[in-house]
């Protein structure tokens, strides 16, 4: 852990996580590795049963705003996050890369042969307001516009901003007030939407 970096759980707190691949490379700088990362989280998220708030995508890094687990803490989530996706990238790529160019591929750096794709470390921030919050949701959506990536939030397909924006589902299931209102309908809790007749049907 990092020096003077301390972790608290058990607050009950939201947590803003930013986890950084090695050595801060592009190693999620195609859509294939931002989908596949997006789908390990989405599997992290029912195993460990933990809220996701918001998150993003980068190519060399990820944004995740998230709730503390039933199970565990979110230092177990990251670990078993980092490790799934690790497993699926360097699997499929040490088998394509000979044995024989291993030595090569090393010194060009290639990710299946340095086993490497995360830095060790992931930075951990407890949020204990609202506005910290809605800083942090903005904070990532923007992210990609300001780096230059897309023109607007709603762009950048690997972020939650769409289903903020629109109520959406997308890869990852979003705690919102969205998804929110959709438990309470189907629970009955909630009245549906009653659909007002048009004018012309109605009655003097």
């Amino acid at each position: 852990m990092p020096w003077g970096l301390k972790r608290y759980y058990g607050t009950g707190s939201l947590h803003f996580i930013t986890c950084s691949c090695y050595r801060r490379q592009p190693l999620l700088g195609t859509a294939d590795r931002r989908d596949l990362l997006l789908s390990v989280l989405e599997q992290m998220r029912q195993r460990y049963r933990f809220a996701v708030v918001g998150y993003v995508v980068m190519p060399e890094h990820v944004h995740l705003l998230i709730s503390e687990p039933q199970i565990g803490t979110p230092s177990t989530v990251m670990q078993a996050i980092k490790l799934g996706f690790a497993r699926r990238v360097l699997v499929p790529l040490s088998i394509e890369i000979p044995t024989s160019r291993a030595k090569g591929a090393r010194e060009m750096g290639h990710p299946a042969e340095s086993h490497r794709i995360w830095e060790r470390r992931f930075y951990d921030f407890n949020l204990w307001s609202q506005r910290k919050e809605s800083e942090k949701l903005h904070y990532m959506h923007l992210n990609p516009v300001e780096r230059g990536l897309v023109a607007r939030p709603e762009d950048w397909e690997w972020s939650s901003f769409l289903h903020y924006a629109t109520g959406c589902e997308g890869r990852v299931e979003i705690e919102s007030e969205w998804v929110a209102r959709q438990r309470e309908r189907a629970e009955g809790k909630l009245c549906p939407a009653v659909k007002l007749p048009h004018s012309s049907q109605r009655t003097a």
